[in-house]
């Protein structure tokens, strides 16, 4: 017989994550390990939410409003995977996400547009919030109404540690753009550097703590040396990721879970956000990077995914026009943009508020996709909503009709 799984690490969702040493919330080749792991060993990993607890299951949107964006991310690990070495491919086979069984819930966000905005946050300035309970692998809200659906359960982030060449190389290009777009995008935030406030580098402490605080990289973005922040939903139970090694051990990390997750997770703060347990089997390809010349992450979905039929999605389409009449040249941010808000209002129709479809929009399984992307001046893109999530028609067949379908905590300010 198999015996149990290790548990690798565990997590309290009641000591602030800043002051756990399993935890970190910053990119760096010297934060130390916190444990070994063996090729083809299979391991549970104990994760805390990506804010590190500060958003409460309650009726408020404040605590989305103050956030404190200089505490979150916090990754677990990082762990040394046996024989590692530079070169090779780390083997991340995950066979099972869960939320812990004590907090059987997660939340969905819209961050004020002056402390951390979103897709949307033209149109929708303020912070707001809904909660999510789970059944099982399904999930409601009682901040939005009508919906229900199998969420796709899955790790925002995970990646391995960059050696110290490649941390020099993404401070300097960060920096290189932040420079570049002074003039061209004066009051927007292109990009972000490493930030000492608020660094927590695990179990380091006093002048490598200091140095791993002022030379690491955030983990906002994903990066294409490993991958990292990539928030790709489909990276789920089942799933194989290919990762980079760039320094002896391979120094992995995971975090970020999240129930679920549409495409683009555009409120930013736009999956269903918990805290729980990943379980994954580690392999590794010895000299991968060169034989199978992958030089970024490469993943292989799993055989559990959203099962709706490809007739049961309304797709809205969006191109390089945006609500102003402004053309474009090939922007398929505008373009996506523009398929999100004809969505929003398409829905608004049968009773919804513009919040409660920004934030479904952002966390339910929404497919969304590059349709055109040669015709100059527009790209054409998609959002497919699946119309078997809500409990009433939304096809164009079916005449709108208002329902009472409540409302989501909206910020006062």
């Amino acid at each position: 017989m198999p015996g149990k799984i290790r548990i690798a690490q565990t997590v309290s969702l009641e000591t602030p994550a800043a002051e756990q040493p399993a935890l970190h919330n910053r990119w760096h080749p010297d934060i130390p390990t916190i444990g070994t792991i063996k090729p083809g060993e299979t391991v549970k990993i104990e994760c805390v939410d990506w804010t590190g607890g500060q958003i409460g299951n309650n009726d408020s949107a404040e605590d989305v409003r103050t956030v404190d964006l200089s505490k979150i991310h916090y990754l677990t690990g990082p762990f040394e995977i046996q024989g590692a070495e530079p070169g090779d491919l780390l083997v991340v086979n995950i066979t099972d996400v869960q939320p812990f069984e004590d907090a059987p819930w997660g939340f969905t966000g819209i961050f004020d547009r002056h402390n951390g905005g979103g897709f949307l946050e033209d149109h929708y300035p303020k912070a707001a919030k809904a909660i999510w309970d789970f059944d099982g692998i399904y999930c409601t809200s009682r901040h939005i109404p009508g919906v229900r659906f199998a969420g796709l359960i899955h790790p925002g982030i995970l990646g391995c540690a960059p050696s110290h060449e490649v941390l020099s190389e993404w401070n300097r290009r960060e920096a290189d753009l932040i420079s570049s777009c002074v003039h061209s995008h004066p009051n927007k935030v292109v990009a972000q550097p490493p930030f000492v406030t608020n660094a927590h580098a695990g179990q380091a402490t006093g002048d490598l703590r200091a140095k791993i605080a002022r030379e690491g990289a955030r983990t906002i973005p994903g990066r294409p040396e490993h991958g990292g922040n990539v928030d790709i939903n489909n990276i789920s139970r089942g799933s194989t990721t290919y990762l980079p090694v760039h320094i002896e051990g391979a120094k992995f990390s995971v975090g970020d879970l999240h129930f679920s997750q549409g495409d683009g997770e555009i409120s930013f703060c736009g999956a269903i956000e918990i805290a729980g347990t990943i379980t994954i089997k580690f392999d590794l390809i010895k000299n991968g990077v060169k034989s199978r010349a992958i030089k970024s992450p490469v993943f292989r979905p799993g055989d559990v995914a959203p099962n709706f039929g490809p007739g049961r999605y309304l797709t809205f389409e969006g191109f390089s026009v945006d609500e102003h009449g402004k053309q474009h040249f090939m922007d398929a941010t505008v373009a996506y943009r523009q398929a999100c808000l004809r969505a929003i209002e398409y829905l608004k129709q049968f009773g919804y508020s513009g919040e409660q479809l920004y934030l479904l929009l952002s966390c339910a399984p929404i497919k969304g996709s590059i349709a055109g992307i040669v015709d100059i001046p527009n790209v054409c893109t998609t959002l497919g909503i699946p119309m078997d999530i809500f409990d009433f028609d939304i096809s164009l067949e079916a005449e709108p009709k208002k329902r009472n379908l409540g409302s989501c905590p909206v910020s006062s300010v």
